[in-house]
C-alpha cells in the first residue's frame, strides 16, 4: 500500500502498525505533489488525497487527515491545522500562536482527531481515532512533531515527553490506524 504522505513521523507510525503489509511512501513511488486539502471535514480531505494518489499509480492507497480541535476556539484549527498560519509557518510558530490564544480562556481542553482511509479504486474503508487532552501553558518535550509539545495528557505529560513507543500506543493516528487495520483485516468494505 502507498501512504499518501512524505511525513517521516507519520510513515513510521503506519509502518509500525501495518507490519504485515509492504508500505511505500510517495517518495518511494517518485511522486512529488501537494494536494490541496480544501474539504470541510477530515474525511473529505483524506478521501480526496487517496483518490488523487490512486489515480496516479493505480495501487492501493492509505491517506489521512488529522488535526487539533480546541474547544475554547470552537474546534479551531480543525481541518486547517497545518496551514492556519500559512504555508511558511513552522511548528514553533503554530504552537506559540495556539498557546497565546488559549491563554485567553479558562478551558484548555482539546482533542486530536485523525481520519484515515484505505482506497483500492472502488471502495473506501475508513478508520477514526480521537485523543483527548489539554493545551499546555508552555511547550515541553523533544520527542514527536507538530503539536506534540503542547498537547498535554491527563497524566500531565505532553505527547512530546513520551517516547515513540508510548505515544504510538495512544495517539489519534494509532487509534485510527488500528480501527482501519481491523476493518481491512475483516474485509469490512
Amino acid at each position: 500500500m502507498v501512504v499518501a504522505s512524505n511525513n517521516k513521523g507519520k510513515l513510521e507510525e503506519i509502518k509500525d502498525i501495518f507490519k504485515d503489509y509492504k508500505i511505500y511512501s510517495l517518495k518511494d513511488k517518485n511522486i512529488n505533489c501537494d494536494i490541496d486539502e480544501d474539504g470541510n471535514t477530515f474525511l473529505e480531505n483524506a478521501k480526496k488525497k487517496a483518490k488523487y494518489i490512486y489515480e496516479l499509480i493505480l495501487e492501493e492507497v492509505i491517506a489521512d487527515d488529522s488535526g487539533l480541535c480546541i474547544n475554547c476556539l470552537d474546534g479551531f484549527p480543525g481541518v486547517n491545522t497545518h496551514r492556519f498560519l500559512g504555508d511558511n509557518a513552522t511548528d514553533l510558530d503554530r504552537n506559540e500562536y495556539l498557546i497565546n490564544e488559549v491563554n485567553k480562556y479558562n478551558d484548555r481542553s482539546c482533542e486530536f482527531v485523525c481520519v484515515i482511509v484505505y482506497y483500492n479504486g472502488i471502495d473506501y474503508i475508513e478508520g477514526k481515532g480521537i485523543l483527548e487532552g489539554n493545551i499546555s501553558n508552555v511547550m515541553r518535550g523533544s520527542n514527536g512533531f507538530g503539536f506534540d509539545s503542547i498537547f498535554e495528557l491527563d497524566n500531565g505529560k505532553t505527547l512530546a515527553e513520551l517516547d515513540s513507543y508510548e505515544k504510538n500506543k495512544i495517539s489519534a493516528r494509532y487509534l485510527a490506524l488500528m480501527d482501519l487495520k481491523r476493518k481491512i483485516d475483516n474485509n469490512e468494505i
